[in-house]
């Protein structure tokens, strides 16, 4: 069911989503980037730049919402960003008298909060803003259940929520031996070690990370020479890995350059490690190809979850991930579909439990899971509960 007339958002390097690109109802409007002058990754002067970006986003934001597109019945925003978004959103909501639903995907002052510190002022404001201006819409949908409750508790919200967990698009899908052959043997990435892979006696590892604060690269690679300390002690158990990291972010260029030193110090023996960027039908048959997916991200609210692991399930792979938050049991079933760690250490356990042998079949039973699990698709959780907020079909949900 599509609801959307026009797709607004910031223009990156990533290619639209393919379902966005097939429907001739919606018109993608981009908003220009801020400029580059504006971006850094210095704490201090980001005290300075910050804010100079946030008028440049105001304005971009107003040009769009105001004169660029028509007025709508509904604006549909997902938070964060909550600076400037959700006042400027309101704000034409007002003036065009639309009614505002917040998607909430996660807290913006959370997020602030790993880079300057919690106790910092801006964040404490940037909490405030969020808390304001977030009781204003006219409806809410929230990815997480804990998060409905969070909003509804903390956070004084008295309009309806909606919790929606986030499901697999189509175009991830779990790939048949055949098809896993051919995509092995024809991206770059994997074609040396394609028969390898399909042989068992190397695994394929996939992790999806922005290189942020909010992802942890470190406990994967320290994870990963522990497991190169074990296969040497038993090579004949434990297969070669093959980890592909996909992703473009502010620390990539600082992990590349510690891989390269642990490959000089030998401590990444029996394990390569490879770094791409990948279009987005390719990123999604990786995902078919892969043994097991490796999730890194950890919630700086608690209350999040991360859509690589729902579009890992969508594929067929099953999970590994940090699972020291709140939110993590309402995507992955411990044990079921995927299992979590809370440390470099039983990331490397989990490892080893998981890829020793030949039969695998702890690996086997989680992949069944992840498989069931990805069955579960986008319409199937958006048509009953957004559809009927919307007016466009009658099937009855809970909300909050």
């Amino acid at each position: 069911m599509a609801t959307a007339r026009n797709n607004i958002n910031y223009a990156t390097e990533s290619d639209p989503h393919p379902d966005l690109l097939s429907q001739a109802s919606i018109s993608i409007v981009p908003i220009s980037q801020s400029p580059a002058v504006l971006k850094t990754e210095n704490k201090y002067l980001f005290l300075v730049l910050g804010p100079l970006k946030v008028l440049w986003q105001v304005w971009q934001l107003w040009l769009v919402l105001a004169y660029q597109t028509e007025p709508a019945e509904w604006l549909l925003m997902q938070n964060p960003p909550s600076i400037p978004t959700l006042a400027v959103a309101l704000l034409v909501c007002f003036l065009r008298n639309t009614k505002l639903i917040i998607d909430w995907h996660n807290y913006g002052w959370s997020i602030l909060g790993l880079r300057l510190g919690q106790a910092h002022p801006l964040v404490r404001i940037a909490r405030r803003y969020e808390h304001f201006f977030g009781r204003l819409a006219t409806a809410n949908l929230t990815v997480t259940d804990v998060m409905a409750r969070s909003l509804k508790g903390t956070y004084g919200v008295r309009s309806p929520i909606l919790p929606l967990h986030d499901r697999p698009a189509s175009h991830f899908q779990p790939l048949s031996q055949a098809q896993r052959a051919e995509f092995l043997h024809r991206l770059p990435e994997t074609t040396h070690k394609a028969a390898a892979i399909l042989s068992g006696m190397t695994c394929l590892l996939v992790s999806s990370t922005s290189w942020t604060a909010d992802e942890d690269f470190s406990l994967l690679l320290d994870a990963l020479v522990s497991y190169s300390t074990e296969s040497r002690r038993a090579p004949a158990s434990l297969p070669a890995i093959l980890a592909i990291i996909t992703g473009k972010g502010p620390q990539q260029a600082y992990y590349r350059a510690l891989i390269s030193r642990l490959n000089v110090q030998n401590k990444l023996t029996n394990v390569t490690i490879v770094t791409a960027w990948l279009s987005t039908s390719d990123y999604a048959a990786l995902l078919g190809a892969a043994d097991l997916g490796v999730s890194l991200h950890v919630s700086s609210s608690g209350l999040d979850l991360p859509m690589k692991v729902v579009d890992m399930f969508g594929a067929g792979l099953p999970v590994v991930g940090w699972g020291r938050f709140e939110a993590w049991g309402e995507l992955v079933r411990e044990g079921v579909n995927g299992r979590g760690f809370g440390s470099a250490r039983e990331l490397s356990a989990l490892l080893v439990a998981l890829l020793a042998g030949e039969e695998r079949r702890e690996l086997r039973r989680l992949k069944q899971g992840a498989r069931r699990e990805g069955e579960t698709r986008w319409d199937d959780e958006w048509n009953p509960r957004v559809g009927r907020l919307l007016g466009l079909c009658t099937s009855t949900s809970n909300g909050v």
